[in-house]
């Protein structure tokens, strides 16, 4: 195999389980995009805005909901190993504000969520301001949408409509920043269409994290997609849920190392994706990263994460909890295989930005954060792609 595309260092189970600093001045050069790739950000941010929000019994019928849950528990498990009481979190590509639950079980003090998709953000502020609702109320033309009760949020958020692989969010976020710990969930390869915005996506990482602070995130395995391309007949491969499919120029299925980005495939997920992705070369990723003071703490496919996370009692619970492999009890139901071989197509990482933490660093003012956030909070930034 070519060099950056090495086979993954988990192996695959066919059965799911049971129950040095870069230099970022104003205005560099380098991060400056095309206007292809302004249309391929926004065909990504028009998929996620048109994306209708669920009914819970909607979202339980769903194809997938059993990875869906798995995912959510990956996502939990690396939130409780890495947030602390009192932290100040940025979380990239926040979407519709589905981590917002995780945060505050978290105790965190402080919340910046900015994503590309205004209808995604827009469901954060709901989530926010109308504090998880029981009754049903109408939107979107009379549609019901359901929320479980919960209590309010215990941290003041603030929301950003921005692409923020394009836009350089220091200057945006100063007064808020630095921040304990950065999220960017199932989004981090939207980065990877061309250097510049890769660029600009870790720039920004550790533009704003603190000395010792953690960047967290979930993404596409690129050694695993790979290996799967080259093992199919054709340019595509999947199966039930999902299929991924590669353009005639990588007929040959041969992918330079010198040209670690733009390597774009479609990827269609059953209830949930179906938009234009990238390669992300891991090998690549971790070079980069340490360019801006991110150092590798662990890398692991999806199946390596769950295999170790669930010899640990306090996450057997949370996964019982969730019900991705069934509660246990009543409920068998469980990943179906081919949710299995889905959730093999990810990783997991965690990244450390350089330094120890200056424990008498002023700590971002924050006062721009609400405990009820309207549509007139929203900041809007950059050129919108």
């Amino acid at each position: 195999m070519k060099r950056g595309y090495q086979e993954s260092s988990s192996s695959a189970s066919v059965e799911p389980p049971q129950s040095k600093l870069r230099y970022n001045p104003e205005g560099d050069a380098q991060f400056l995009e095309d206007e292809s790739t302004k249309i391929f950000a926004r065909k990504v941010a028009d998929h996620y805005s048109a994306r209708t929000n669920q009914t819970l019994e909607e979202r339980e019928a769903s194809p997938i909901i059993h990875l869906k849950k798995l995912n959510n528990w990956i996502k939990s498990v690396l939130i409780q190993l890495y947030a602390r009481r009192g932290d100040a979190v940025l979380d990239l590509a926040c979407g519709k504000g589905g981590d917002l639950i995780k945060w505050d079980k978290a105790k965190i003090a402080y919340y910046v969520g900015i994503d590309i998709a205004e209808g995604s953000v827009e469901l954060s502020i709901d989530l926010l301001f109308f504090f998880c609702i029981e009754d049903c109320r109408t939107r979107y033309n009379g549609d019901a949408d359901h929320h479980q009760r919960r209590k309010k949020f215990t941290f003041p958020a603030r929301l950003i409509c921005g692409d923020c692989f394009e836009v350089r969010l220091d200057k945006v976020l100063e007064d808020d920043a630095p921040f304990d710990i950065c999220s960017c969930q199932f989004a981090m390869h939207y980065s990877w269409s061309t250097e510049a915005r890769a660029r600009r996506a870790l720039a920004n990482v550790s533009a704003l994290l603190r000395p010792g602070g953690i960047f967290i995130g979930t993404m596409p395995d690129a050694n695993v997609i790979v290996k799967k391309l080259r093992e199919a007949e054709g340019l595509a491969f999947g199966n039930s849920v999902y299929w991924i499919r590669f353009d005639e120029e990588f007929s040959e299925k041969k992918f330079k190392s010198s040209s670690p980005f733009g390597i774009k495939y479609k990827f269609h997920l059953e209830d949930a994706v179906d938009c234009p992705e990238w390669i992300v070369p891991f090998n690549v990723f971790k070079s980069l990263a340490e360019e801006y003071g991110l150092e590798l703490v662990f890398v692991k496919n999806s199946h390596q994460f769950v295999d170790e996370y669930l010899k640990k009692p306090e996450f057997v619970e949370l996964m019982r909890r969730l019900g991705a492999l069934g509660d246990g009890n009543q409920d068998q139901s469980t990943l179906s295989p081919d949710e299995w071989e889905v959730a093999y197509l990810y990783l997991a990482f965690v990244l450390r930005k350089r330094g120890q933490p200056d424990q008498t660093q002023v700590k971002g003012r924050r006062d721009k954060g609400k405990m009820h956030v309207s549509k007139e909070d929203i900041m809007s930034v950059g050129g919108g792609v």
